[in-house]
């Protein structure tokens, strides 16, 4: 039986509500072997009332002692960035010399740069207060424009919702993808993303202006897995491929074959996620033809190869999983 494991979450005053929020609402939803995945507690400096960026008190009744028992601490973004409380910076010094995992959310990054944590290391912090860490702590190395860095057992996140991406990570990575993605379903986020895509979200087409090619459309829908041409789409429309051309773009904003190849792609990825099937297989099923045009669409559209899309986004789980052909 999967052992539960601990978490501390520290809340510096003034600290962030939503960020302070992240890690129990996404941690809760964990269940391995019909028990909780996590037992967290959040603790700060002086126990009792804490200030927060909104303007509102939070009583949080547990100190820094907190992190004793705990197997990783994470740090919500909290304030004062520029002198980040000492004993929290006193604090994580020994949490890393004891091994344990940490990770910062926003602008916690700060309090680990003042512990001389990430001197030398990668790591990211809000976009906003880049400029900010980088001038206060020039050894950092700080990856732009991403949406959290791992260095070993340290795990910075930039802002806002960026946390949730850092905290499925260290879901994914205590109990693997199934059950990271099946909280994010849960809590109805996106799936777990990697921490280098600075947005990993679907990119629809324009909006449609008409309808008077929403039957050939459906119809080309219905067949993505036949090599579909102009004269294809025109003799179902029942119109000249230049008609086609001119009508379908007005009506899409693009033209037809780049319609078409939007579509194969979003298919391929739905089969990424809920199949098992060889990349063989999927891309003729997808329309792409062969292994190799599927792999370089895929990676020009999402920045991933499709065996790598495939473990961060699987809907499968189990023995299923572990059928899938990369």
């Amino acid at each position: 039986m999967t052992a539960v494991r601990r978490v501390a979450v520290i809340a510096a005053p003034p600290v962030s509500m939503f960020n302070l929020a992240i890690p129990e609402l996404l941690l809760a939803k964990v269940e391995v072997d019909g028990r909780p995945g996590y037992e967290t507690v959040v603790c700060t400096p002086v126990p009792g009332p804490v200030a927060t960026t909104g303007g509102l008190d939070l009583h949080i009744p547990r100190g820094l002692d907190a992190v004793d028992g705990a197997d990783t601490v994470i740090l919500a973004g909290s304030g004062p960035i520029d002198a980040p409380d000492p004993r929290v910076v006193d604090v994580l010094r020994r949490v890393a010399a004891d091994g344990k995992r940490i990770a910062s959310i926003c602008t916690g990054s700060f309090a680990l740069a003042a512990a001389g944590l990430l001197d030398g290391r990668s790591a990211t912090t809000y976009w906003a207060h880049r400029e900010r860490l980088a001038a206060r702590h020039p050894t950092v190395d700080l990856q732009d424009d991403v949406l959290f860095v791992q260095d070993g057992s340290l795990v910075t996140s930039s802002g806002y919702a960026a946390g949730i991406d850092l905290c499925l990570r260290l879901i994914r990575t205590d109990h693997g993808a199934a059950v990271a993605n099946t909280v994010a379903r849960l809590a109805l986020v996106a799936p777990v993303r990697p921490g280098g895509q600075t947005q990993f979200t679907h990119t629809p087409l324009p909006p449609e202006r008409g309808v008077s090619f929403a039957a050939t459309r459906a119809w080309a829908m219905a067949h993505l897995d036949r090599p579909l041409t102009l004269t294809d789409l025109a003799r179902h429309a029942g119109v000249s491929v230049r008609t086609l051309s001119r009508r379908f773009h007005a009506e899409t904003a693009v033209s037809p074959l780049q319609w078409l190849l939007h579509q194969r792609v979003e298919r391929a990825k739905e089969l990424l996620e809920t199949t098992a099937l060889p990349m063989d297989v999927l891309a003729r099923e997808s329309g792409l033809g062969t292994a190799d045009s599927l792999r370089r669409h895929m990676l020009r559209r999402t920045g991933l190869t499709p065996s790598a899309y495939r473990v961060s986004f699987s809907r499968l789980t189990g023995k299923s999983r572990g059928e899938a052909t990369t």
